[in-house]
């Protein structure tokens, strides 16, 4: 009989094997799935990370020359052009004040005009790219100064407006043109810049509310402008008629329609209101006047053609019998005030509510942006700030700054030109006196008075919302906007899709290995 030979291998019920190869496949499928769902969720990420990054910009400029009357401005200003129509996008890239006088002084010698320009010009040419030059429009607005120049002589006017678009078109930019901007187009402006710097002109949806309800906009500010020549009041007055057709305007913005009341004050800038006064003074005191407008010890003399001859005094030209007048400054605020207010002629109103020489003006109300001279002679005198500006303090500060006697303000003040310096408590004053009198600012009413320079880096004035009209950039109706930020939404699609693959995971699971969910069977 023969030796059995004994196996080695060991025993195992019948269908062992199969069980362990369907395992084996199960668990490679598991990892297999696992490892395609981690790839595919960092695929995703990145996707993502890589869609959400900035893309190099498509920048474009722009170029404003602001002609005021004591000086001339060049701003220049950038956007992304694939955001032309939302607000806040344009920026002031740069700016150059241009050395010299206002352009009305070159009335008899345009030739100078290429030189007086020139700098600026050339720092414009530096700081904008090569590449953008032909497609760079420049803008050149002219203000108080050139409309009285017209006033005056229509023809020399002209000349300056021709020699500046022939200097102006030797630069390798877009030149679109040099003009005389009216006063209420300055007020205008001066209001669309504020407003779409704080972005008061669109509303904008909150992914928070699926259906898309608006967060409620506040109400726009208005804007008051003070100049050399002239001064603008613009503002949406609320449940108030615009008596006068002459001081409406009518926009209709990201679509949203505003009724504007506006007014310039030709004549009432700030230096055109110390000569009409000085000419009030110098008819009852002659050639020597005792001015509490300039601080005790400061003296002046002027020539008494400079007064008859000013465009501002065309009408009632004043008769002067002696060629130089003599000013002596007393230094009183009180006193300042009283011979300022005789400029505001309020003895007659043929509408319900004027500011003064019959001039229509609703109620003011809401907040105002108070820029240009307003903000450069207030903040000499540390009055701009919004926390603690009150009348009594106003009042005691430039109560304080006129008695000052001079010698010792030229030496606390040594850097300041003796010309601003010697004017601060006009200016002040005469500040003081226009909105309170002029415009009927009540003592309460300050505090929505807010003296402004510049927002987000960009000064407030007429300049940028004139480009903004010119360029149309500020469209009549809502642009569309996707109810997401880009952000939000990468985010979500990235969470969703990690759902997905762990669902879909757990489902490839359950359906292959029931055994990891439940008892075996016997």
């Amino acid at each position: 009989m023969g030796r059995e030979e004994l196996s080695l291998q060991p025993s195992f019920p019948s269908g062992y094997q199969d069980s362990r190869l369907k395992k084996f496949c199960a668990k490679n499928k598991v990892v297999i799935l696992g490892f395609v769902c981690v790839i595919a969720v960092i695929a995703l990420i990145a996707v993502g990370l890589t869609q959400n990054q900035s893309l190099p910009q498509n920048v474009k400029y722009g170029i404003v020359l602001d002609g005021g009357s004591s000086h001339t401005t060049l701003y220049i200003y950038m956007w992304p052009a694939e955001k032309e129509n939302d607000t806040g996008v344009v920026t002031q890239l740069g700016e150059c004040l241009v050395q010299g006088p206002g352009i009305s002084k070159f009335a008899h010698k345009t030739h100078e005009l290429k030189t007086y320009l020139n700098a600026c010009m050339q720092k414009a040419k530096e700081i904008i790219p090569v590449v953008q030059y032909t497609q760079t429009p420049v803008y050149l607005g002219a203000t108080a100064g050139m409309r009285l120049l017209r006033l005056e002589n229509e023809n020399l006017a002209d000349e300056v407006l021709e020699k500046l678009t022939e200097v102006l078109r030797s630069f390798p930019f877009d030149f679109q043109g040099a003009r005389i901007i009216s006063g209420k187009e300055e007020g205008a402006y001066g209001w669309i810049t504020i407003n779409y710097l704080l972005g008061k002109f669109t509303k904008k949806l909150r992914w928070l509310y699926p259906l898309g309800n608006e967060t409620n906009n506040e109400e726009t500010y208005g804007a008051l402008d003070l100049g050399g020549a002239s001064t603008q009041i613009t503002f949406v007055p609320q449940n108030q008629t615009i008596e006068s057709p002459n001081n409406a305007l009518y926009f209709r913005l990201y679509g949203k329609d505003y009724n504007v009341y506006t007014h310039s004050f030709l004549c009432y800038g700030k230096d055109q209101a110390l000569l009409k006064k000085l000419i009030k003074d110098s008819e009852v005191s002659k050639e020597n006047i005792n001015d509490p407008c300039f601080n005790l010890g400061y003296s002046r003399k002027m020539n008494t053609s400079d007064l008859i001859n000013n465009p501002c005094n065309k009408e009632n030209k004043p008769t002067l019998p002696f060629t130089q007048l003599q000013i002596h400054g007393t230094g009183n605020y009180q006193e300042c005030q009283k011979s300022i207010l005789r400029l505001f002629d309020t003895s007659d109103c043929p509408y319900s509510h004027c500011a003064f020489d019959k001039v229509f003006l609703p109620q003011p109300e809401g907040h105002f942006g108070a820029f240009s001279a307003y903000y450069y002679v207030m903040n000499f005198l540390n009055l701009t700030s919004d926390a603690s500006l009150t009348q009594k303090k106003i009042t005691d500060t430039m109560e304080k700054f006129c008695s000052e006697p001079w010698k010792d303000l030229k030496e606390r003040f040594h850097n300041v030109k003796e010309k601003y310096l010697s004017e601060y408590c006009f200016s002040g004053t005469y500040i003081i006196t226009l909105l309170q009198e002029g415009y009927h600012f009540t003592p309460d009413y300050w505090k929505n008075v807010h003296f402004m320079e510049k927002i987000r880096h960009t000064d407030v004035g007429w300049t940028l919302g004139y480009m903004l009209n010119l360029t149309n950039m500020i469209p009549a109706e809502q642009p569309m906007s996707t109810p997401l930020p880009h952000s939000t939404y990468v985010s979500l699609m990235v969470l969703f899709s990690i759902i997905l693959v762990a669902a879909i995971f757990i489902g490839l699971i359950v359906f292959h290995r029931p055994s990891c969910f439940q008892k075996d069977r016997v």
